[in-house]
């Protein structure tokens, strides 16, 4: 051999031992370094991890009655990796699932695809499952494999439409919501609030979903007893400020009062919403919207009974059951406004406290004529009179010192309005909200613009500053706004924020034992900058208004035990309905004010739509919140009502 053969032989060989050195450092580190690692990947691999659903937080009123808790309930889900492999064999049991369940097709895909990635996760499809389709199922378990019914916590409402919308209801997270969501834990199978409370305070109300485990073999037929691997808990208790005994007495007003209106010949009273509101604080009280419907719905998800609220043609035909009224709808105030106009204009020097103006059967500004809703009064009042009997004329004049100042002061009754929180949204922590709309020159611009509308269309007149000091007009305020705005009067100038939510507690199963993690009404007043004097001669006024031999709401209040003071509200509004080629006016109902007198623990504002005069339906309305607040019952005597 020579030694470059030699050389050769030794070099191959020293190659095939590194080689061989190399495999068997590779072989050692697989076996024994990382074996432990790739046997718990592979038992993985036989492992299914069930997700344990967590009950979501009780929402309890302000005393600690349960106003949504939970029961057990069946959902249904699918395994995708145990679906049939072939497309037509799959197709056949998703339509036959479909059949039975009445879930589209194209809905049980959709979430399917949801889990593309992850086809070891159930699929779930609906919570809360009927006890027949159930029962089918589970007959014909062997048409539908990757078909699981497992237990799942439904949400139960103890006192049926109460509280509907505040309480909002939860449903399926969307593709949408996850994206933005999964950072705080949500999966697509969670369940999130869609609306009301519910929605605005998910992340306290949403529990930590737990796990369970078992080995199943190549088939996926279980080869264990199912496991705990982590254990579920539950979400926060949330503390309302609702009083939910008087938020039954508000419902009730609004039903009665509904159905008294149309027996007194308001053929189409047909909803209205009534806010109760703590003046010192901001805290709600009450917050009634007709009409209404059970939350209940949601959990079965029957089309035919979610059709009022989710179909647009249906919740047109029984006035949308769905909209909070109370936040969410507009009306002109009418007469419930003139406090407004009053403040703003002795605050600009239009108006003293003592300065008499006349009210006549009508008033003349600028060749056009309005007239007073009561034709036979022709006699000079003070501004507390004039809220009292809710002259008409009086105000027109002050709507018509308001024009004249717009050309050298710009619109200085809407600013005053504004400054008092109207034509944007109060803040409260429930929505969605309306702002509401405060007219003024430039959005009368932006309203009609050119070259679209003559300038005819575009320019502010006379009469809408007179109109406007009514509280009509192109006005819109809501339900809301006007109960802040009264009990910024009845606290002494002071703009609240108001609020639902009281705090987030800890879920001990028992409502009364107070465990307090945050406190949420925490909101700050705000100065609304009114001169205390004025503040006072309005006062007077409202007080006037119930007391008063002249007063609109004394056949209502002026025999009630507790001293209450408001003023009572009829404005018209163009309302489509069936059958009619033009809108017709209607009167919508208002009544507005607060108790007791001296030192106000309640404001209620309350609203009937199509109900007529304010002092025939919204004013009886709110007697019965009244009734309920002090448990005290007063005396209805006819009145001549504004």
């Amino acid at each position: 051999m020579t030694p470059q053969l030699a050389l050769r032989v030794a070099v191959l060989g020293f190659v095939a031992l590194a080689v061989f050195a190399v495999l068997f450092l590779r072989l050692w580190a697989l076996q024994v370094l990382a074996g432990s690692k790739y046997r718990h990947e592979a038992s993985d691999n036989r492992v299914r991890t069930i997700s344990v659903d967590a009950p979501r937080g009780w929402i309890i009123d302000r005393n600690g009655h349960p106003l949504v808790d939970n029961v057990l309930g069946t959902s249904l889900e699918i395994w995708p990796a145990d679906l049939p492999k072939g497309r037509k064999a799959r197709a056949t049991e998703l339509n036959a699932l479909s059949m039975v369940t009445s879930i589209p097709v194209k809905q049980i895909v959709a979430h399917i695809k949801l889990y593309a990635n992850d086809p070891l996760t159930p699929v779930v499809l609906r919570r809360g499952i009927h006890s027949n389709q159930y029962d089918y199922l589970k007959e014909h378990q062997q048409q539908f494999p990757g078909v699981e019914m497992p237990e799942s916590y439904l949400r139960n409402y103890p006192y049926q439409s109460l509280l509907a919308q505040i309480l909002g209801y939860v449903g399926p997270i969307s593709r949408g919501e996850l994206k933005g969501a999964e950072k705080a834990g949500y999966q697509p199978q969670d369940v999130m609030g869609q609306a009301g409370i519910e929605q605005s305070y998910d992340r306290y109300l949403k529990g930590t979903d737990g796990s369970d485990f078992l080995t199943v073999n190549s088939l996926g037929e279980p080869t264990s007893q199912i496991q705990a691997k982590v254990v579920p808990q539950q979400g926060n208790t949330l503390r309302l400020t609702i009083d939910v005994r008087l938020q039954r007495a508000a419902e009730r007003a609004l039903q009665s009062e509904i159905v008294a209106a149309r027996t007194a010949g308001e053929t189409y009273a047909d909803g209205g919403a009534i806010v109760a509101l703590d003046p010192r604080n901001g805290a709600v009280l009450a917050m009634a919207s007709n009409p209404t419907y059970q939350p209940s719905v949601y959990v079965g998800r029957d089309p035919d009974k979610l059709a009022p609220l989710q179909n647009p043609k249906v919740a047109a035909e029984q006035n949308y059951p769905g909209l909070n009224r109370a936040i969410d709808g507009f009306y002109p105030p009418g007469s419930v406004w003139k406090p407004v106009t009053a403040l703003a204009a002795m605050e600009e020097g239009v108006l003293t406290p003592t300065e008499s103006l006349q009210c006549t059967p009508s008033f003349s500004f600028f060749q056009q004529t309005f007239t007073n809703w009561d034709p036979y009064v022709d006699q000079p009042m003070e501004l507390g009179q004039a809220l009292a009997q809710s002259c008409d004329t009086y105000f027109y004049r002050v709507g018509a010192s308001f024009y004249d100042m717009n050309a050298s002061r710009g619109p200085t009754l809407q600013l005053w309005a504004s400054r008092f929180g109207f034509g944007e949204p109060t803040g409260i922590d429930v929505g969605p909200e309306n702002p509401g709309l405060v007219p003024t020159p430039d959005w009368l611009k932006k309203a009609y613009p050119a070259p679209k509308y003559p300038l005819i269309d575009r320019v502010w007149k006379p009469g809408y500053s007179v109109q406007l000091a009514i509280g009509q007009g192109d006005l819109e305020v809501t339900p809301i706004q006007m109960a802040r705005f009264y009990a910024m009067i009845a606290n002494g100038g002071q703009l609240v924020t108001p609020h639902i939510a009281e705090d987030v507690e800890s879920s001990t199963g028992d409502p009364q034992q107070r465990q307090v993690l945050r406190v949420l009404a925490t909101q700050q007043t705000t100065p609304s900058g009114v001169d205390p004097t004025y503040l006072a001669a309005v006062q007077q006024g409202l007080w006037l208004g119930t007391h008063s031999i002249y007063g609109t709401s004394y056949g209502v209040f002026g025999q009630f035990p507790v001293p209450i003071a408001g003023k009572t509200g009829t404005a018209e509004k163009d309302v489509t309905l069936p059958g009619y080629p033009h809108a017709v006016k209607l009167s919508q109902s208002w009544w507005c004010g607060y108790g007791p007198y001296n030192d106000p623990t309640i404001v209620v504002c309350a609203v009937i739509e199509n109900g007529g005069h304010g002092g025939t339906a919204a004013a009886p309305a709110a007697l019965q919140v009244f009734e309920s607040y002090f448990k005290r019952h007063g005396v209805t005597t006819s009145h001549l009502t504004d």
